[in-house]
């Protein structure tokens, strides 16, 4: 058996729900929101984010205070350019609109469980052009 978990063919109506669960998300990160509720309710318990900056997954919780209690006065919205759901996979490609004016391009690969995010790839490469705990780190 693979380390690797396979993607499950699941229905045309498991499907469509899975994709409302990720335009869902990536709506709640809009500026106006600002309330973590919606968001964390998206996710499972056993949620993992991982990016270029963080290669070991970050928990639930740690993902909450690193990435989105910091990226949150930042981020004004997404314009999902590219949503392709297949089964219990997802792989969404947007451009993000910054408090600032400024606008970036990240690609994410999501596995969800039912109805819920299970784990989030990110990415993202190049500098970065908005305020962002990201731009900060000096690793």
């Amino acid at each position: 058996m693979s380390a690797r978990a396979e993607s499950v063919d699941l229905s045309d109506n498991e499907a469509s729900a899975n994709e409302a669960t990720v335009r869902k998300w990536y709506n709640s990160w809009k500026k106006t929101a600002k309330d973590w509720a919606p968001l964390g309710a998206l996710l499972t318990d056993d949620f993992g984010f991982t990016s270029p900056v963080d290669p070991e997954p970050l928990s639930k919780a740690v993902f909450k205070t690193n990435c989105w209690e910091t990226q949150i006065p930042f981020i004004e919205g997404f314009d999902l350019e590219v949503v392709t759901v297949k089964g219990d996979e997802a792989l969404v490609k947007y451009l993000g609109h910054t408090s600032n004016g400024k606008s970036f391009r990240n690609v994410e690969y999501l596995r969800l469980r039912n109805h819920k995010i299970s784990a989030i790839q990110c990415f993202f490469g190049g500098n970065l052009t908005y305020a962002s705990a990201v731009a900060e780190r000096k690793d």
